[in-house]
């Protein structure tokens, strides 16, 4: 049991981040804005984390962390902002599984950037997520929600950062790139409120149990749980185990918010999995299936030989 506490914990950060879609919808619906939500929920992660590992970041920090922090931040501001708004649009599972096409995006910025080649297996989760975001988003006339839409552009914003957060992370301590980027994170989101005048805050009790629930749990310790855990497991397992984290948001919205579960819906998060899976696998796990049946069919040949003999 004790080798499995890896796996075990990037399973609970997928639940975390799953049910982390409720609290910004709890959040939304108590009278937060998205950039009060996401203000405060930074705010919380960036005091936490600095105070927790302030003699690592005060030993470690130089000019070059600082400035990859800085870039990680950004696109997590932008990706979040995107999502949090996409969501006053759209449903909590929709939002979920369309930000959880990020995975199959990360290998074509590589592609843009480093002129990094895209296999086959690549490509086709690509389509396959395609197909899936258009049967859950668009409409009859063949239009997108405003939400879905919303939701898609951060999906590609979480992709920037998860590649960038990959390359820096090779480079800096996780530790210091994490609390910087939430430092910065805050700083836009407080910047943009005082420009959008949303500085006044008036809410039901129910949205500071949401924006506290996302700050604590799904910023503090769901990133700090996945740096922890990421140590021990490959990045393909660590992938797929995380990407989890839609299903579990469309599991709790049916289960809260009485979401409807439709024919549509379905088919939709069906494909976005699957070409998650795909893309994470390249379907390993049924050539180690071939190759196992083909060894036992070997043996099971070389036993009947014996016996004939």
């Amino acid at each position: 049991m004790k080798k499995y506490l890896p796996e075990i914990g990037l399973v609970i950060t997928a639940i975390i981040w799953g049910t982390g879609f409720i609290g910004t919808q709890l959040a939304l619906d108590g009278g937060f804005t998205p950039i009060q939500i996401l203000t405060i929920r930074f705010f919380i992660a960036a005091l936490l984390l600095n105070i927790i590992f302030f003699k690592q970041v005060k030993k470690y920090i130089d000019n070059k962390s600082i400035k990859a922090g800085i870039t990680l931040g950004i696109f997590l501001f932008i990706a979040f902002e995107l999502q949090t708004v996409g969501l006053v649009y759209t449903t909590p599972s929709k939002n979920a599984f369309i930000t959880a096409a990020n995975v199959v995006i990360v290998p074509f910025i590589g592609y843009l950037i480093y002129r990094r080649k895209i296999d086959k297996w690549g490509l086709i989760s690509s389509i396959v997520a395609i197909i899936g975001i258009g049967i859950l988003s668009l409409e009859k006339d063949f239009s997108i929600n405003l939400g879905d839409f919303l939701t898609l552009l951060g999906a590609i914003g979480f992709a920037f950062h998860i590649f960038y957060t990959s390359e820096f992370a090779k480079k800096y301590n996780p530790l210091i790139l994490t609390a910087i980027q939430f430092s910065v994170a805050f700083i836009l989101s407080f910047v943009v409120q005082i420009m959008t005048s949303e500085v006044n805050i008036s809410v039901e009790p129910i949205a500071y149990l949401g924006v506290i629930y996302l700050g604590i749990f799904s910023t503090t310790i769901g990133f700090l749980l996945q740096t922890i855990c990421q140590k021990r497991v490959s990045e393909t397992k660590t992938a797929i185990i995380l990407s989890t984290e839609s299903l579990f948001g469309t599991i709790f919205s049916v289960i809260i918010f009485k979401e409807t579960v439709t024919v549509k819906l379905v088919m939709g998060c069906l494909l976005i999995f699957s070409a998650i899976i795909v893309s994470e696998t390249k379907l390993s796990f049924l050539k180690n299936r071939d190759l196992e049946s083909t060894k036992e069919m070997s043996v099971i040949k070389e036993d009947e030989n014996i016996t004939l003999s």
